[in-house]
Order: C-alpha cells, then structure tokens, then sequence
C-alpha cells in the first residue's frame, strides 16, 4: 500500500512495515486471506458446541489462562495476518457489545 508523494508524485510513500510483501491481482490475496481464516477458525473451533474442549493459553511473559470461550481465545491471540486482525477484531467488538 503506498500514498502519492506530495513533492514528488512518480515516488510512492511506503506505509508498510519492512520486510512486508505486497500480493496483488488474481487469487493470490484472496487464497491467503482464506486460508488466514481458516487458521483462525480452527482454533476456535475445538472449543465450541457442548461437547467443546478447554483451551490452555500461556502468554509471552508465561500466564496461563484456561477457558473454552471463543472471545477470549481470539483477544488473546498474537496475529499478524491484516485480514485475520480485522476479523478477529471485529468478532470481539460484536461480542463486547
């Protein structure tokens, strides 16, 4: 992603971090945000329904939470994935209500 440059507008300002690859056209992009959800997905998965497992999450700095809530697994999580963020974000905004 990248802005046009006010001085100059042949040179493109970069908003990206360094080291990030940029997909674009074709289904390149859309296959990776799928399988970024599906990742996420299963996750959360085992943990729902009635016969739903609880999840062990242990932190950076070693804290260990057990819980068999999707909201709080997904707050928990440490994604870097754009598309997987923002749905992850989403999902916790609409149960925070």
């Amino acid at each position: 992603m990248s802005a046009q440059n006010d001085q100059d507008p042949q040179i493109p300002i970069l908003l990206l971090k360094e080291g990030t690859k940029e997909t674009k056209g074709g289904g390149d992009a859309e296959r990776n945000n799928i399988a970024a959800f599906k990742q996420v997905a299963n996750i959360v998965k085992g943990s729902l329904g009635p016969r739903g497992m609880d999840k062990m999450l242990v932190s950076s700095i070693g804290d260990v939470t057990i819980t068999n809530d999707g909201a709080t697994i997904l707050k928990e999580m440490n994604i870097e994935h754009p598309a997987a963020k923002m749905m992850v974000e989403m999902a916790c905004y609409c149960c925070d209500g």
